[in-house]
């Protein structure tokens, strides 16, 4: 048996690490902000050496949108080096060094502060990068639906994957030998935003207007030109629309 340490443990896909490897036996011990008995929060560290303290391996699915991640790392690498963790296992997104939206900026450097971890006496890492999940793009639909109209950013393709099947690698990885940045992971379709709207409208039964709208900026630019796919590792099997019909079901 292996115990093994989730951060963001009670998030989307935290959540369905933690199943999977208690599924197959091991200890979990789930961290987030308010997950008892390891309520860290990983913005101060603030109870991180204890939460670490004895545990053979990390996944760190931990994440904010509003920033620091780049300093929550430094100190889970930090916690981790004390304690003698050997594995560090990092989930990262397809594109960060592509595409010039300030969170990708902070996700890159948080891969190269574990990057560098195991040069300083760290435990040895593995990251992996993934393209977005189903949840985030039935998320964007969901609350643009709200209008009358439903505006989308124009000429983006998206390759949305299921966060089980990242789970599943994830749990993998983490039972396996630091292996470094790892295959990228997309999901099985590539295909325009505006073509996933209408397979989300017509699974929810709304009627809305698709009003493409051309913005401005790099980052949108990056995503236009498709900075954030992954074709040649379209490896994900689970689609929008069986994802969609799941929850439904």
């Amino acid at each position: 048996m292996t115990s093994i340490l989730v951060t963001g443990g009670t998030g989307t896909l935290g959540t369905l690490v933690s199943a999977r490897l208690r599924r197959d036996g091991h200890e979990v011990r789930v961290l987030s902000r308010h997950a008892h008995p390891y309520a860290v929060d990983l913005r101060d560290g603030t109870g991180l050496d204890a939460a670490v303290e004895g545990v053979d391996a990390i996944v760190h699915c931990a994440t904010s949108p509003r920033g620091g991640d780049d300093r929550s790392a430094a100190l889970l690498v930090e916690a981790a080096r004390r304690a003698g963790v050997r594995h560090l296992v990092h989930i990262s997104i397809v594109g960060v060094d592509r595409v010039p939206l300030g969170y990708y900026r902070v996700k890159r450097e948080t891969e190269r502060l574990i990057e560098q971890s195991d040069a300083s006496g760290g435990p040895g890492w593995t990251v992996l990068r993934t393209t977005q999940f189903h949840e985030l793009v039935l998320s964007l639909l969901s609350g643009a639906s709200r209008l009358p109209v439903l505006p989308l950013p124009s000429g983006v393709r998206v390759q949305p994957v299921d966060a089980g099947e990242v789970a599943d690698r994830l749990a993998e990885l983490a039972l396996g030998p630091p292996a470094g940045r790892v295959a990228d992971m997309g999901g099985p379709q590539i295909r325009p935003l505006t073509d996933l709207a209408r397979g989300y409208l017509r699974a929810t039964g709304r009627h809305r207007r698709i009003v493409p709208v051309r913005l401005a900026g790099k980052a949108y630019a990056g995503f236009r030109a498709g900075g954030h796919l992954t074709p040649e590792r379209a490896v994900g099997r689970v689609t929008f629309e069986e994802f969609l019909a799941r929850r439904k079901a």
